[in-house]
């Protein structure tokens, strides 16, 4: 057993998991924020009990995703020693910004949310949503910007085999932060209107709370439209970071093997990496030399220009960020469609469209999962790119057998929280909103919503 490649799977696993609450999180809380500002407009009671309902679900994903995320820190320093010594120079402040300046931020608030319905104002509340909002987005920038700079590391020299740093708005703000941050951000906003569109759709196709599911579904349309319209210039305008600061990763992403002018873009194509090609293409010629160049007759480089030991895995790269631009073209066409028919005023209707809103939920979690794949495995054998390869970044003391024990341990647990996840967003979703406002106010007069 190679117990470098027993690390490589037990961080995939134990990350990949916890990236399926933080970006339900973040675009969850835009959500609710856009709520509690009709609420905070409007003074209706409507709008606080979506608000509400809602709030619920974020709390749900939010403990899951807290849980899952110390794990990844603990296995810097047990599977990843010689790669915590190299960078904890470098990720000691953003790790620790993330902690105190936004996680705090969001979990302080977040109180105020569950605990203040009856006990604050409506403008604490609004702004407590706010805070959660700004605490959660702050968060992922932390983490980015620690990841991003081992694809594209600055702002540091390399004294007695270490990455001390040198400059820290280097490091934070190095040729990839934004455009990665950017990129995920809004993957997160798409994935949370996706979770609400699909769970309002199960409402009206249930045929329950169907005013609160039409204001749902209104909502969250909008908001998916939008965050995965937008999608298209922040991935060109990170396509052509990656063209210039990771030219094999472009490579193996596009499937292209030699160095060529007008290269095509692909839309559709089978790898076949033994010979070479890609069978089956279907591609628009000189597209991709344009869309990372600004040129039609760019150079683009192939796989081939690189030695062997430095290429990424090929098809790996290839066919997982083939999925993940698949589903995002995907979901601008399911809700370019869901506001076609909310113009005619029939979205609410029309089961079909329902049913594949309903059927499209775990569709952006999944593009979620396949673009993190795509850019960590492309940025194979490289730990830190160019400077730190993953096969010297392992701890050499652990065992392969402690590993696979703990790969076995955690997907048992990793199981069993998934099963308590789904099953508690399920009690929440059947139990639905609140009928009234009487829940909150027992002395009060019941109003229908």
């Amino acid at each position: 057993m190679d117990p470098v490649y027993l690390s490589r799977l037990q961080f995939g696993l134990t990350a990949g998991f916890h990236f399926l609450f933080p970006p339900l999180t973040i675009g969850l809380a835009w959500l609710i924020f856009w709520m509690m500002t009709r609420y905070m407009r409007t003074g209706d009671d409507f709008d606080r009990r979506m608000a509400r309902f809602w709030t619920k679900l974020f709390v749900v994903s939010f403990v899951v995703g807290v849980a899952t995320g110390i794990t990844l820190e603990f296995q810097f320093g047990t599977n990843w020693s010689n790669y915590s010594r190299y960078v904890g120079d470098i990720f000691g402040a953003p790790l620790a910004a993330e902690g105190v300046l936004s996680f705090f931020l969001e979990s302080t608030f977040l109180g105020v949310l569950i605990f203040g319905w009856n006990r604050v104002s409506k403008k604490t509340l609004w702004f407590a949503s706010l805070m959660v909002a700004v605490g959660a987005t702050l968060s992922a920038f932390w983490i980015i910007v620690a990841n991003s700079w081992q694809q594209t590391p600055a702002g540091y020299v390399i004294r007695n085999g270490r990455a001390e740093l040198t400059d820290f708005w280097a490091a934070v703000f190095n040729p990839s932060t934004m455009h990665r941050y950017t990129h995920t951000v809004d993957a997160a906003i798409m994935t949370g209107a996706m979770f609400m569109l699909g769970v309002s759709a199960w409402f009206l196709l249930k045929g329950r709370h169907t005013e609160f599911a039409k204001s749902s579904l209104k909502i969250s349309l909008i908001m998916a439209f939008v965050s995965s319209l937008i999608q298209l210039p922040i991935g060109h305008h990170h396509g052509g970071q990656v063209a210039r600061t990771q030219p094999e990763k472009l490579a193996a992403m596009e499937g292209i093997f030699k160095t060529q002018r007008h290269a095509p873009s692909l839309i559709f194509g089978v790898l076949d990496k033994k010979n070479e090609v890609v069978r089956a293409k279907i591609a628009i010629p000189g597209m991709l030399s344009w869309l990372a160049k600004g040129d039609v007759n760019a150079e683009i480089q192939g796989i081939n220009a690189f030695k062997p030991q430095d290429r990424p895995p090929l098809p790996y790269t290839f066919y997982t960020f083939r999925g993940m631009v698949m589903i995002g073209f995907w979901c601008i066409g399911l809700t370019g469609l869901g506001l076609i028919l909310l113009w005619r005023k029939t979205a609410h209707q029309n089961r079909l469209f329902l049913r594949l809103a309903l059927w499209s939920i775990p569709l952006p979690f999944i593009a979620n999962q396949l673009g993190w794949f795509s850019a960590e495995v492309g940025r194979q054998p490289w730990a830190v790119y160019r400077e730190l390869r993953t096969s010297d970044a392992y701890s050499p003391t652990v065992p392969a057998g402690q590993v696979l024990f703990s790969i076995i341990m955690f997907t048992l647990v990793y199981s069993l929280l998934f099963v308590l996840w789904v099953h508690l967003l399920r009690r929440e979703i059947n139990h639905g909103p609140e009928a009234t406002p009487a829940a909150d106010q027992p002395s009060g007069p019941e109003v229908s919503p």
